[in-house]
C-alpha cells in the first residue's frame, strides 16, 4: 500500500499528469510485488472503459459542443437578460440563471465557464463591472452545471457505486436549484453593498415574454400527462406535445424555449421508460442538432467538424483517465488498502453526520490536486463500503461527492475552471484565485444544506420511484 500510494504521490508532486501517475504508479506495483502478470494493468484499463454507461461521456460532451456552435448560448444569454437583467446586479443575476440552464444540456462545469463564461465576463466588463466579479460569479455558478442534470461525474460515480444513473439526475434537480438561489442571494447582497443598479431598463413586454417560455416549457410535461390520462397514446401526446410547441416557437420567436426543453426532454424520457440515462446522451446530441441545422440554422459543416474533433480531444482524455484509474482503483481494493482505510475511518468513528463532515474535508482536500473523474474512482471503492455501513444512501453521497469536487474545481493547483476563466478573463491565476475565494461562502452554505438534508436529493427521485 505503501509503495502503491507513495508512488502515485510522488510522481504527482515532480508535475506528472494525474492519468500517467496513476498507471505509472500501478505498473510499479505490479512489477516490484510480481503478485500478477504485468499484463493485467492492460486487461484491467480495458475493462475499466468496457461499459454501456460511459458511452454517455462523448455523447453528452458532443452535445454541449453542439450548443456552443449552435449559437444556443448567445440566446440562453439573451433570455436571462430579459427575466432577471432589471434586477440590481442584473448582469450577476443573469450569469447565474444563465449556467442553470446551460446545466441542463452541458453536463460539465468546464462547459458552462468556456461557453457562457466569454459572453457573461465581457458583458459584465462593458456593463461596468470589475474582471473580479465577473469572474467569480462565472466560476460559481459554473459549478451548478454538474449537479442540474445531465452530469458526467454523475455517470461516472453511478457506474463505479452500481446505483441508478436516473436516479442521480432526478437527485441533483433541487441542490442545483438551491445553490442558484444562494448565489442569487449573494449577487443581490453585493449589488446592495455596492449601490448597483440595474443594467437593462424594466420592460413588461420583455419580462413578459420570457415569463411566457417558462410557462410553455412547464406546461409541456403537464399537457402529455392530462392527454395520457385522457386515454392518448403516450407517443401521440409526445409527437402532438411538440408539434405544437414548435409552433409557438416559430410563431413567437422565442429566444430559448427550445433549449429549456433539453432537461424537460432528457428526465421525461427517462422517466416514461423511452430510453436510459446512456441513451439520454444521444438524445441530447440528436436535440443539439435538430436546434443547430434545423430549428436556428446556424450550424455550419466546418463548425460541427470541429465541434466532432473537440469532443474526441476531450473524451480521449476523460476515458484515458477513467482506464488509468480503474486500475490503480483495482489494487486499492485487491491489496486492501481501501479496506484498511475503510477501517481507520470506522476505527475513528460510528457516527454517520461525522463521517460526512471528514468525507467532505477529505473530498474538498482531494478535489484540490485530483481531476474530478479520476477523484471518483479512487474514492468512491474506499469510502462506498463506509457509507453502505453507516446507512447513508448512496445516490445522496454521490451528490455531496460530486459537489466537493467541483468546487475543487475553483482552486490551485488543478483547478480546471480557475484556469479557464483566467485566459478568457486575461487575469492571473493569483487574481482569478482572490477573485473566486467570496463565493465559496455560498458554496460551502450549499454543501452543508445538502450534506445535512438529505431530502434535498432523495425526495425527487422518491416521488419518481427511483429512490429507496
Amino acid at each position: 500500500m505503501l509503495l502503491l500510494l507513495g508512488s502515485f504521490l510522488a510522481l504527482m508532486l515532480i508535475g506528472l499528469p494525474v492519468a500517467l501517475a496513476m498507471a505509472v504508479s500501478s505498473l510499479l506495483y505490479i512489477l516490484w510485488s510480481g503478485m500478477v502478470p504485468d499484463v493485467i494493468v492492460a486487461q484491467r484499463m480495458i475493462a475499466g472503459v468496457e461499459s454501456f454507461p460511459l458511452l454517455a461521456v462523448p455523447f453528452f460532451i458532443l452535445a454541449g459542443n453542439l450548443m456552443n456552435i449552435a449559437g444556443v448560448t448567445g440566446r440562453i444569454y439573451a433570455f436571462a437578460v430579459a427575466l432577471v437583467g432589471w434586477m440590481k446586479g442584473g448582469l450577476g443575476q443573469v450569469n447565474v440563471i444563465g449556467s442553470v440552464i446551460f446545466a441542463g444540456m452541458s453536463g460539465t462545469a468546464i462547459a458552462d465557464a468556456a461557453g457562457l463564461g466569454t459572453i457573461e465576463i465581457k458583458a459584465m466588463k462593458d456593463h461596468g463591472y470589475s474582471t473580479e466579479f465577473a469572474v467569480g460569479v462565472t466560476a460559481a455558478s459554473a459549478t451548478i452545471g454538474p449537479i442540474i442534470p445531465p452530469s458526467l461525474p454523475f455517470v461516472i460515480y453511478g457506474m463505479m457505486a452500481n446505483v441508478s444513473i436516473g436516479a442521480l439526475f432526478l437527485g441533483g434537480v433541487i441542490p442545483g436549484l438551491v445553490m442558484s438561489a444562494l448565489m442569487m442571494a449573494t449577487v443581490a447582497y453585493f449589488a446592495h453593498k455596492n449601490g448597483w443598479g440595474a443594467d437593462t431598463p424594466f420592460r413588461l413586454r420583455a419580462v413578459a415574454s420570457a415569463g411566457l417560455e417558462v410557462v410553455v416549457v412547464l406546461l409541456f410535461p403537464l399537457a402529455i400527462w392530462l392527454m395520457v390520462q385522457a386515454g392518448v397514446s403516450i407517443n401521440l401526446a409526445v409527437g402532438l406535445g411538440l408539434a405544437v410547441l414548435l409552433a409557438l416557437d416559430w410563431y413567437f420567436d422565442f429566444s430559448a424555449v427550445m433549449a429549456l426543453m433539453t432537461p424537460v426532454i432528457l428526465i421525461g424520457g427517462m422517466t416514461f421508460g423511452w430510453f436510459t440515462p446512456t441513451e439520454a446522451a444521444v438524445a441530447a446530441v440528436i436535440w443539439s442538432l435538430f436546434l443547430g441545422l434545423v430549428r436556428y440554422r446556424s450550424m455550419t459543416v466546418r463548425a460541427l467538424a470541429k465541434a466532432t474533433f473537440d469532443t474526441i480531444e476531450t473524451t480521449a482524455s476523460v476515458l484515458f483517465i477513467v482506464t488509468a484509474a480503474s486500475i490503480f482503483a483495482w489494487l486499492l481494493t485487491v491489496t486492501n488498502a481501501a479496506q484498511i482505510l475503510s477501517d481507520a475511518i470506522l476505527g475513528f468513528t460510528n457516527n454517520k453526520w461525522v463521517f460526512l463532515l471528514l468525507a467532505n474535508l477529505l473530498m474538498l482536500f482531494v478535489g484540490c490536486f485530483i481531476d474530478t473523474i479520476a477523484a471518483i474512482t479512487i474514492l468512491v471503492p474506499i469510502l462506498l463500503p463506509i457509507v453502505l455501513k453507516l446507512g447513508i444512501d448512496p445516490i445522496h453521497f454521490g451528490l455531496v461527492m460530486t459537489l466537493n469536487l467541483m468546487i475543487g474545481l475553483l482552486h490551485p493547483p488543478l483547478g480546471m475552471v480557475l484556469f479557464v476563466l483566467a485566459r478568457v478573463a486575461r487575469l492571473s491565476v493569483e487574481r482569478t484565485t482572490m477573485a473566486i475565494l467570496p463565493w465559496l461562502v455560498p458554496l460551502m452554505l450549499a454543501l452543508v444544506a445538502i450534506t445535512y438534508i438529505p431530502e434535498l436529493t432523495l425526495w425527487l427521485p422518491r416521488q419518481m420511484g427511483l429512490g429507496r
